[in-house]
């Protein structure tokens, strides 16, 4: 549900209007702005919104650089990055090499061995049950963050290469070469150390920072909403970049901001609190020692700090709890926002009980085929009501076995053509009418999820985001679904349709 339709806007002086579908907060708990004593924000795609797909190709060429270096073959140089083929939530199989879309049990959506999306058929002999058990991570790797997008794209071009190329034979587990084997899982670790390898050495962070106008987008009504927030709360930074990435960063959005005639401020004055080098997750949990940094050097100081909070001060590593101590505040009163479903939302909601709010960017897209192809969604829906009301009123007794074949069939061809509006992977939050596994994980874990950070400024700070009240299916029966109903024959195994 999203949030109440009329706001005041971002001036005060211009009239209250209707919020677009970009404006809007979606709400999945209620939450009240006027408890939020305390404002915390990661600052990777949630403040800093990096250009798609200049990002995204900027990452995949560094990567598919540095796996060649190490002794991959040339030809992997060939390949480019295609943005319409990645989506976030997906799962790598490292031991069949395959991509998967799931949902939230685990049941299998959509798969993929490279470019070579598998039939129903093919999916059996890997999958008897069309089913994993997500919860082995040592063989299922979940590609939950915007950076992940260009690792799940090289390594589907390696399956690719590696499948075409005659040099090599494919296994079930890999390939062959004479004397050498390849295995899925040791190719998935070769690109997994290579993206490390590009943000520990700082390769990816130099690029963006020597170009930074191709690649961050500079959001004009960052500094508005910081400055507002402040008036009416604390307001924290807590990222997993080092300082000098941070503040070159935080410079350009909050420093290169400001208007002319207008006084400038330091971007470290914008926030209570900066803490960064956080190793999230990790900092909901343990955490990790709390230093100082140096601003004007940038390196750690020796020694845990242990003060009190020190405005301008900018400290390195730390856990939530010291947060909660410095600014004192407690867990509930704490929104935080962020864009890493598990990084940022999971941890903070179970371990601490802050509230949460997800940035979404793909949300815009989402929405845009959502308005655009809706109706394929209502006649899969209603094809849905009628396979439910088929046999509805029969009993154990009944021997009656429609054939159905029919739709069914239709279905699959309006979850495909569903699918395909979004881009080769499907939609990020759906398949047909199945929720995805980062659906499942964004309505459970995320109080309120938005395609940006900024859309805060389009409500009040005593807001109340209500959420619709849930029904348990028990509860809602009284319900009739004739109102969605459409009367359907099937004839010579063809679906007719008639409204009520």
């Amino acid at each position: 549900m999203d949030a109440m339709e009329t706001d005041a806007s971002i001036s005060s002086a211009e009239p209250r209007s209707k919020r677009s579908f970009e404006h809007k907060v979606f709400v999945n708990r209620s939450l009240t702005l006027e408890n939020i004593k305390c404002y915390g924000f990661d600052m990777d795609y949630t403040m800093a919104m990096y250009k798609s797909p200049d990002y995204e190709s900027l990452g995949f060429e560094l990567i598919r650089d540095r796996m060649v270096s190490v002794g991959y073959p040339h030809e992997l140089l060939r390949y480019t990055y295609d943005p319409s083929f990645p989506t976030r939530g997906l799962l790598i199989d490292t031991t069949y090499g395959n991509l998967l879309k799931v949902d939230s049990n685990g049941n299998i959506l959509v798969c993929s061995n490279g470019f070579r999306f598998l039939k129903e058929e093919d999916i059996h002999k890997y999958y008897p049950n069309k089913f994993i058990q997500r919860d082995d991570t040592d063989r299922f790797y979940i590609l939950n963050t915007l950076f992940n997008l260009s690792e799940t794209y090289l390594y589907t071009c390696l399956v690719d290469f590696f499948t075409r190329c005659t040099r090599y034979t494919n296994l079930l587990n890999g390939y062959q070469h004479g004397d050498l084997f390849m295995s899925y899982r040791s190719m998935f670790q070769d690109v997994r150390d290579a993206m490390d390898f590009i943000h520990d050495t700082g390769i990816l962070k130099d690029r963006t920072i020597k170009n930074v106008e191709k690649y961050v987008v500079k959001e004009p009504n960052l500094p508005i909403l910081l400055t507002r927030i402040k008036e009416v709360a604390k307001v924290f930074l807590a990222t997993n970049s080092d300082y000098n990435y941070t503040q070159a960063i935080m410079k350009y959005l909050l420093e290169s901001n400001v208007k002319s005639g207008s006084a400038k401020k330091s971007w470290r004055s914008f926030f209570d609190l900066i803490v960064v080098d956080t190793r999230k997750p990790l900092f909901f949990a343990e955490g990790t020692v709390l230093r100082q940094v140096d601003t004007d050097t940038g390196k750690l100081r020796i020694g845990t700090y242990t003060g009190d909070l020190q405005h301008g001060t900018v400290y390195s590593g730390g856990s939530s709890d010291i947060i909660c101590d410095l600014l004192d505040v407690k867990g509930k009163d704490i929104l935080y926002v962020g864009d890493h479903i598990f990084g940022d939302i999971l941890k903070s909601k179970k371990r601490q009980g802050w509230k949460t709010f997800l940035v979404v960017p793909e949300l815009t897209k989402e929405l845009q085929v959502w308005e655009e192809k809706k109706g394929l969604f209502e006649e899969l829906k209603r094809l849905d009501i009628f396979l439910a009301e088929l046999n509805k009123h029969l009993d154990s007794s009944s021997r009656e076995n429609a054939d159905i074949s029919a739709v069914h069939s239709r279905m699959k061809v309006l979850t495909y053509r569903m699918d395909m509006s979004y881009g080769q992977m499907g939609s990020l939050l759906r398949s047909g009418s199945r929720q995805t596994l980062f659906a499942s994980q964004l309505m459970r874990y995320a109080d309120l999820y938005s395609s940006t950070c900024i859309n805060l400024l389009h409500y009040p700070f005593n807001y109340l985001f209500m959420a619709p009240p849930v029904l348990m299916p028990h509860e809602s029966t009284s319900q009739t679904s004739a109102e969605l109903a459409t009367k359907l024959t099937v004839t010579n195994n063809t679906v007719m349709m008639k409204r009520n």
